[in-house]
């Protein structure tokens, strides 16, 4: 609402106006029931007192119209500020929270909880500004012409904000069950989707049938849960204002007809006037029923950000490769990554959760244009090391220093400009093959610079094969591609980035020999003008490293070359022996 300030300003400037509208066209139409129906008024005497009458009733349709357009403008502006800080807040959110939760549940809350917000301010904000201005004026003008039926309205009127504040209550808690219910529901149907292969191998479809089935029942009882209180909400509304009218019309046809102690035009006047009383204060009523659901939704959007972002806090401690908030401890210098990086690891300290795994590393020192392997078990942390040199996840304590800045200084989007991620699974998008090894870059490239790309990575036999080449459009998540393909895919957009440190997360994993000859040959390739970092299992990439890290439950027990590690570590040895023996190791 803060950015809102002009809009809400020239609100209650057309709902001045249109309360205004409203008692100016009650006191044209009593006048002119008056001349024609009880002075017997030729038609002609009252052609101009019409005129004005449909005058005013066309300001009026304008003015309210207006209100509506500038909520409806509100609104717009509102979800596109609203949807952009949750897009920003999920790119930005750390790797822990990133993996938590369900996508289907986090589209949700991005798409459908976002759009639900659009009635607070299309509509209970423009409400609100009325009720908050016209009703007074009417009730003024009431007391001026009568103050008995002003004394009516003023003590029947409280029944209906009441009411409305205990139905909105409910209403709040109810909205928040049913977009935890939709989120449910959507988590569940997605994974399903996705899953849908898995399920039917296994036997499981029929049972996540029935799952779905459940979420989707609970999404509709909260749903009607809501229309309940809707119905109940609009009936004792109704049944106010049509009581309180009734008791105004007859205090005003005992004054009239009984007392004759005032006349037919005041009293018709003060008649027009207290059903636009009431029907304000209903129309609020109903835009607060509104304003509350879409108060269940907003908080589900708040929820989420804080959530993400505290967590982002929680796990900054002194290192990151940017902080959720856009805030950085210095300005970048562009000249600090112009250059193959040296890093350094300053006993950095990282637990997913308090009573998880802990990763720490000791001091030690990585440089420019190396080639490092990480080894170790499986489950000792070599992937979780990975993500911190990366900026991915930050350490409790401890910082990653590059070219001797720490990591936190840098522009987060800078840093990532020099940093190609190349896992086992890369993620394919769905489109065609020359759009995916074109999200490698930023700018404009051209169409040769992603053939040659292509090439490099060892492409070229695949594309050579396809009728389209490039062009040919591939399923969401690489359906269609072999892994070896994906992984060529993955290395094409690094050789389209150039980066200046690459990191690999066991990419050739599950390939066949030849498959893997080909992506070593590139891999090396894109290493000579580049840092690499690779979390290694096969003997022959980790012999060629320049530096070796071997990890061992979550602590860096040593670093060194294959020769010196062979020596100086037993683990190692011993790791290094099932290899020869062709036994397996992650």
């Amino acid at each position: 609402m803060s950015s809102q300030r002009k809009n809400m300003t020239l609100l209650a400037v057309i709902s001045l106006a249109l309360g205004a509208a409203i008692v100016s066209q009650a006191g044209l139409l009593a006048e002119a029931v008056q001349r024609v129906f009880v002075e017997r008024a030729s038609f002609s005497s009252v052609i101009v007192l019409l005129g004005l009458l449909l005058v005013v009733m066309v300001v009026r349709t304008l003015l309210s119209y207006g209100n509506g357009k500038i909520g409806l403008r509100m609104a717009a502006a509102a979800k596109t500020n609203m949807r952009a800080a949750v897009l920003q807040n999920l790119t930005h959110a750390t790797m822990p929270s990133t993996l938590r939760g369900q996508t289907g549940g986090k589209v949700s809350i991005a798409l459908d909880a976002v759009d639900e917000a659009d009635s607070y301010f299309s509509q209970y904000m423009p409400r609100m500004m009325e009720a908050a201005m016209i009703p007074i004026l009417i009730l003024v003008v009431t007391f001026i012409l009568h103050a008995n039926t002003g004394f009516i309205m003023l003590f029947t009127a409280p029944f209906i904000p009441l009411f409305m504040i205990l139905v909105g209550l409910k209403t709040k808690n109810k909205s928040e069950e049913k977009y935890a219910q939709l989120a449910e529901f959507s988590g569940t149907f997605l994974d399903s989707l996705q899953g849908l292969v898995t399920l039917k191998i296994f036997g499981r479809a029929h049972r996540q049938q029935q799952e779905i089935e459940r979420s989707s029942l609970g999404y509709r009882d909260a749903t009607m849960g809501i229309l309940k209180i809707a119905f109940t909400n609009t009936f004792m509304l109704e049944s106010i204002v049509m009581l309180s009218i009734g008791i105004v019309a007859l205090e005003l046809a005992i004054q009239l007809l009984v007392f004759k102690s005032m006349t037919f035009h005041t009293a018709f006047f003060v008649l027009l006037l207290v059903p636009e009383f009431y029907s304000l204060l209903k129309n609020t009523g109903t835009a607060f029923h509104s304003g509350r659901t879409s108060m269940g939704a907003v908080r589900k959007v708040e929820g989420m950000l804080q959530e993400t972002t505290g967590e982002s806090r929680d796990t900054n401690g002194n290192e990151g490769a940017g902080t959720s908030d856009g805030i950085k401890s210095e300005i970048f210098h562009p000249d600090d990554l112009s250059r193959l990086p040296s890093i350094e690891l300053d006993n950095l300290r990282f637990r997913y959760a308090p009573d998880s795994f802990e990763l720490e590393t000791g001091r030690i020192s990585l440089g420019p244009g190396e080639h490092i392997a990480i080894v170790g078990k499986s489950g000792s942390g070599k992937t979780t090391l990975l993500h911190l040199i990366a900026g991915l996840l930050k350490p409790a304590s401890g910082t990653v220093l590059v070219n001797g800045i720490p990591l936190s200084q840098y522009d987060e989007t800078a840093w990532f400009q020099q940093v190609s991620y190349i896992t086992q699974h890369p993620y394919i998008f769905a489109g065609t093959l020359a759009d995916n090894i074109a999200i490698g870059a930023g700018g404009n490239i051209t169409r040769a610079e992603i053939e040659r790309a292509a090439e490099e990575a060892g492409l070229a036999a695949l594309t050579a094969q396809l009728e389209h080449g490039l062009d040919t459009i591939v399923g969401e998540g690489g359906r269609g591609l072999s892994g070896g393909e994906k992984q060529r895919l993955a290395l094409a957009r690094a050789f389209l980035k150039r980066p200046l440190l690459i990191l690999f997360d066991e990419p050739t994993v599950g390939l066949d020999l030849h498959t893997e000859r080909v992506l070593q040959r590139s891999i090396a390739k894109l290493a000579k003008t580049a840092t690499m970092i690779t979390v290694a299992h096969r003997l022959y990439t980790i012999q060629q490293a320049d530096k070796i890290l071997f990890m061992d439950n979550g602590v860096l027990v040593d670093s060194g070359r294959h020769n010196e590690l062979l020596e100086r570590l037993p683990q190692y040895a011993e790791m290094v022996d099932v290899q020869r023996k062709g036994g397996l190791s992650s």
